[in-house]
């Protein structure tokens, strides 16, 4: 008996040992493919097991080969599908920011695996429709940043486990297949798809299907009709005139477009000044937090300290304005209810109005209709605390107003918006000034601002309660303030659970508590926020949209491509700084453990923070292009001119009419690209501008930003 388990183990090592020595020759056989391998996989040498820990990129989980993970390696040539196929364990294949080039290889042929990363590479070509069909084990199909043109494979759709699917900056075309998997992360923008997205695709971001001219339909502002009122370039000319005023002929129409355009302004300014228009709200549902309404004061009226009464009204009478903090100046409730208005959103906690007063101040009103869980005693000593913060790193109140049903904050408003608006739904100048060092400035500055509040509000469950980017506000120079903070103990409990962030978190929808770990794991996503560029699925109530950010991190990292889920504007810009990014990164991951125990604790997470060393890289700017090489072509010119002087008549003919009446406000409903309702209320004023931001072309329009 003893002999014959000998024999048994005996054999069993033996095939061990041949099958190890096969997987050894299959992969050197792979590293001889590539055309410079030598130096970058110097390590991959006979006779040394590639489970030993020395051979780079190769992991392996008890003896067996189980992923390659060969990126940023510089590598190019062929990659032999073939050698790859001895290797049985083999589930991971990652071949990211390399140099291949071609058609994309034969993957096809392994069936068993389960994540394939060819992002930021050269592969080029159209894809074999079928080509994905043997691969039922796939979850994750990452093809973003190469040249692969044609139509997206129909085989992507039969595959049942798909999960992440990213196909963004390639030459796609044709309309996007019928996905009914349940997907998390997919992505095809950049691309030349056209045709309606599909309905299983629409709870994605629109970011998720940006820049294909040719789709439409939700999450996109795009409508799938015909019909199309904006002005187009001729066929023939579309691709070479993309600028305006090369030659004379360019020059003279740019005049009298300038022109006419200046005497239509001038025309509603000077009414602007002779009238007084009263403040109008118009609320609207919207899935976000907050409203925004700009006031812009036709007459001034000025309030002094002593008419600016320091007790408010109580129970429900009307009262006056409170001041708790007048560094910025003293005003009253007429000065805010005496103008006319923009509407941005509404939430669960009310609405929010920015006033523009006739000393040029503006503020942000915030009307809270849920504010009820304490008095008035309470509410008055809460807002006196409020107002004796002092912080750079936090929005500060400057006065409020308390009724029984509803309370008014007020606050400084900041010009440049929210850090959700500046990193998700601005593509400018402030989208293109987040280099590395100033999402590390506002990492930092966020950090600094909840230390402030952990030391403020330390005996608060939740010292901050609701911190997303949503509201951390941004400065002219990019310095963070966080707004919206401690006002969990100031809400009835069943609103705070529909209108916190802290209650969309494991903390509450698996264990049904909230703490101070809460905001730790909020922190964490602004963190992946950062270093990803992605807009989180987590802010959308019901998790859909945008990416999972902690999925696909935590997935990223337990497959060490870390390194990939980096924003790859980061990346092309700060490349000497990516260690610092990844160090960032898993700061992020640290904070968003699902269970709170394993969370850090806020004070560690602060100092880690601080501790990442900040480049000094100036604000990269608009780079201006030439003009001297654009036609001018008179067609191009002529049906512009006709178009704006047929406007200027109209406009003229409207301002006449209304010269001696009160105009009324319109709601205007549109869809941001980070999935938030924005409702505005427009001016005639604005009404005009609108219309000649749509008439002019896009090249005039971004002349006159540049110049």
């Amino acid at each position: 008996m003893a002999a014959v388990r000998f024999l048994f183990f005996f054999f069993f090592f033996s095939l061990f040992s041949l099958s190890s020595s096969l997987e050894t020759q299959s992969l050197l056989r792979l590293k001889q493919s590539f055309s410079n391998a030598d130096q970058s996989l110097s390590s991959w040498i006979p006779n040394v097991s590639p489970c030993s820990g020395t051979w780079i990129g190769v992991v392996c989980f008890n003896n067996i080969i189980t992923g390659l993970h060969l990126s940023d390696l510089g590598l190019s040539g062929k990659i032999d599908v073939d050698a790859l196929t001895e290797i049985q364990g083999l589930r991971t294949l990652s071949f990211v920011n390399n140099s291949f080039s071609g058609p994309l290889p034969q993957f096809n042929k392994l069936g068993s695996i389960k994540s394939l990363f060819l992002s930021q590479n050269r592969f080029s070509g159209p894809i074999p429709s079928e080509i994905f069909a043997p691969l039922n084990s796939l979850k994750k199909l990452w093809l973003s940043s190469n040249n692969f043109s044609g139509n997206i494979p129909e085989s992507l759709t039969e595959l049942n486990l798909l999960k992440e699917l990213h196909l963004e900056y390639n030459s796609f075309t044709g309309p996007i297949p019928q996905f009914n998997q349940d997907i998390r992360s997919f992505d095809v923008s950049n691309n030349k798809l056209e045709g309606s997205i599909p309905q299983s695709l629409q709870r994605f971001s629109a970011n998720s299907f940006a820049l294909n001219e040719g789709l439409c339909g939700k999450p996109l502002e795009k409508a799938c009709d015909n019909s199309n009122s904006s002005y187009r370039l001729p066929s023939g000319e579309a691709e070479s005139e993309s600028r305006y005023g090369s030659g004379w002929a360019g020059k003279v129409i740019m005049i009298m477009v300038v022109g006419v355009a200046a005497a239509v302004i001038f025309l509603f300014a000077k009414r602007r000044k002779d009238r007084r228009e009263e403040f109008h709200a118009v609320s609207r549902n919207s899935s976000v937090d907050e409203r925004v309404v700009e006031v812009h004061m036709g007459s001034r009226t000025r309030m002094t300290r002593k008419e600016s009464r320091r007790g408010g009204g109580g129970g429900g009478s009307r009262g006056d304005i409170v001041m708790v903090n007048e560094e910025r100046g003293v005003f009253g409730l007429q000065d805010l209810m005496k103008a006319s208005a923009e509407v941005l959103g509404n939430g669960a906690l009310g609405s929010a109005y920015k006033a523009a007063m006739n000393n040029g101040m503006c503020v942000v009103v915030k009307r809270m209709r849920e504010m009820n869980k304490i008095g008035k005693d309470v509410f008055d000593a809460e807002m006196r605390q409020f107002g004796r913060i002092r912080h750079r790193n936090l929005i500060v109140p400057l006065a409020y107003h308390y009724r029984k049903e509803e309370k008014l904050f007020v606050t400084e408003y900041m010009r440049k918006g929210s850090l959700l608006y500046v990193l998700h739904g601005d593509r400018g100048t402030s989208h293109s000034e987040l280099n590395w060092s100033t999402r590390l400035k506002i990492a930092k500055g966020i950090a600094r601002g909840l230390s402030f509040l952990y030391n403020e509000f330390s005996t608060y469950d939740l010292p901050h309660g609701n911190l997303k980017s949503s509201n951390v506000l941004l400065t002219n120079d990019y310095e963070p303030l966080l707004s919206d903070y401690a006002f969990h103990p100031l809400i009835n409990p069943t609103v705070a659970v529909q209108a916190l962030f802290a209650f969309k978190t494991p903390d509450y929808t698996q264990y049904q508590k909230v703490s101070q770990k809460t905001d730790v794991y909020c922190l964490g996503i602004i963190i992946l926020e950062l270093v990803t560029g992605k807009f989180p699925s987590q802010y959308h109530s019901n998790g859909k949209g945008g990416t999972d950010v902690v999925q696909w991190v935590l997935s990223a990292i337990s497959d060490r491509r870390e390194a990939e889920v980096v924003d790859p504007e980061l990346k092309s810009k700060d490349a000497n700084s990516l260690n610092h990014m990844l160090q960032l990164l898993q700061i992020g991951a640290a904070c968003i453990q699902s269970n709170p125990d394993q969370r850090l604790t806020m004070k560690e997470a602060i100092r880690r923070i601080e501790e990442k060393r900040m480049a000094f890289v100036a604000p990269s700017s608009i780079q201006q292009q030439s003009t001297s090489n654009a036609p001018s072509n008179m067609r191009l010119y002529v049906p512009l001119v006709v178009r704006v002087i047929g406007l200027a008549a109209v406009i003229f003919l409207f301002e006449k009419r209304g010269k001696d009446r009160r105009e009324e406000f319109h709601a205007v409903s549109t869809k941001s690209s980070v999935d938030e309702r924005v409702v505005e209320l427009v001016s005639t004023e604005d009404k005009c501008a609108s219309i000649i931001k749509l008439i002019l072309p896009p090249t005039i329009q971004l002349e006159s930003q540049l110049h």
